[in-house]
């Protein structure tokens, strides 16, 4: 599905300055293109800084478009991980079939870039936001998005703000008892598909949910509440389909980045493109966490991951920090902190001392975050491994809230190297 190529081509003209966290002064009053003309190195840049890896992305971005595509299901990755254009059209040329938001205000940065096939994931009724996705409709009939009702209530409240020739497409949203939003009871979501039905300005488009609210790891129990929730949906959709609940055919979808497979063991068999029984249905995956994966919980609970699968997704992304002070013999003060790493999935991880040094001894560890300091503790052995002035790459744990901290991120060649290049930036929007 469509981005506007040229818009995001036009990043690259964008004036770097002291608002881009980490860029050396030298950059500033540069534009993008004519700073990475230089071919700057990392080590060239401030710390603290966070880093994609391109290899890595480019690997992760053709795994899950060949696993999806495999599978028989469609991708509209979640495209609020990054808010990054760059890596949009990424996913959207290897074949995703569009990209879910969850928020109207993403929704509306995805436009100003031309995303032509948007999920909402979440129920819409801000009456700005309505108003503004019906003009936009009508602006542009070749925009297709859909978003989600849980509530007869939700339905009435969109109804009554919609305006204009426009029909909003919308998915019921199943909901697990203790998880998130959505319905309850496939009852509950039969009552809101009626609703759907009798609104002047709403259309059915199908079926959803998030599975992930239900379960944080893989033991039996998280996966026997996931594999329940999903068989909910499948039934909820072929309940809505025999109705005839569904008047241009219908989407099922659901999909964190953490059990995909299941989703794909309980829905993939619904797709039915051809509507060669009965209803056109397009099943679709959100996975979004992928496109950068990481080093912490998706490495632990993705079935994707090193070593449940041949080839694995990798982290495409690490901190960069740098020692600041040794104030006790095992104690070392690193500049990155909580205004620049993710934390609230895992503590960052020490990997190694860049440059010549390599190596950190595995001992040692980040036992706490301040706004703008990691504590590294190195116990024992470890504790003469590291003097005032050093960096230390880390490993981190999701990036959804690594992305929302930094306003533009370095891309290097090869985070691995003794020296890495930085060969693009990728601007994001948060």
């Amino acid at each position: 599905m469509a981005i506007d190529e040229k818009a995001v081509a036009a990043l690259a003209d964008r004036t770097l300055g002291p608002e881009h966290k980490g860029l050396p002064p030298t950059a500033w009053g540069r534009t993008v293109r004519d700073f990475l003309d230089s071919a700057p190195h990392l080590d060239e840049f401030e710390t603290p800084i966070l880093t994609v890896d391109h290899a890595a992305v480019a690997a992760n971005v053709a795994i899950m478009a060949d696993w999806a595509a495999a599978a028989g299901v469609r991708l509209a990755p979640h495209g609020k991980t990054t808010m990054a254009p760059q890596l949009w059209a990424q996913q959207l040329a290897a074949g995703s079939w569009g990209i879910t938001f969850a928020t109207v205000w993403q929704v509306q940065v995805a436009r100003s870039f031309g995303v032509g096939r948007i999920v909402l994931a979440n129920s819409l009724v801000d009456p700005v936001g309505l108003r503004w996705v019906a003009a936009e409709s009508e602006r542009d009939p070749e925009f297709e998005f859909c978003c989600w009702v849980d509530s007869v209530e939700t339905v009435a409240l969109m109804d009554a703000h919609l305006t204009g020739a426009a029909r909003i497409r919308v998915i019921v949203e199943l909901g697990g008892p203790h998880g998130r939003t959505g319905a309850r009871t496939v009852e509950q979501a039969h009552a809101i598909a009626e609703a759907v039905g009798r609104a002047e300005r709403l259309t059915l488009a199908g079926v959803g949910g998030y599975e992930g609210a239900l379960a944080h790891d893989r033991g039996p129990d998280g996966i026997g509440a996931v594999r329940h929730y999903l068989d909910e949906i499948a039934r909820l959709h072929r309940e809505l389909a025999a109705a005839g609940r569904y008047p241009e055919g219908a989407i099922v979808t659901a999909g964190g980045s953490a059990f995909p497979d299941l989703v794909v063991e309980c829905l993939a068999g619904l797709a039915d493109e051809q509507g060669a029984h009965g209803v056109p249905t397009t099943v679709v995956l959100r996975s979004g966490a992928y496109i950068i994966h990481d080093d912490g919980f998706y490495a632990g609970i993705s079935p994707l991951a090193a070593p449940r699968t041949e080839r694995p997704l990798r982290s495409a992304m690490h901190g960069w920090a740098r020692t600041v002070s040794r104030p006790e013999a095992e104690l070392a003060l690193l500049d990155a902190g909580k205004r620049d790493l993710p934390f609230d999935e895992g503590l960052p991880v020490p990997q190694f001392v860049a440059g010549p040094e390599g190596s950190l001894d595995s001992a040692a560890h980040v036992s706490a975050l301040n706004d703008q300091h990691t504590f590294l503790r190195l116990p024992g052995a470890a504790a003469g491994d590291l003097p005032v002035g050093s960096v230390v790459r880390l490993g981190l744990s999701h990036p959804c809230t690594a992305f929302d901290k930094w306003r533009l991120i370095p891309v290097v060649d090869d985070a691995d190297a003794e020296r890495p290049r930085v060969v693009d930036l990728v601007h994001t929007f948060f």
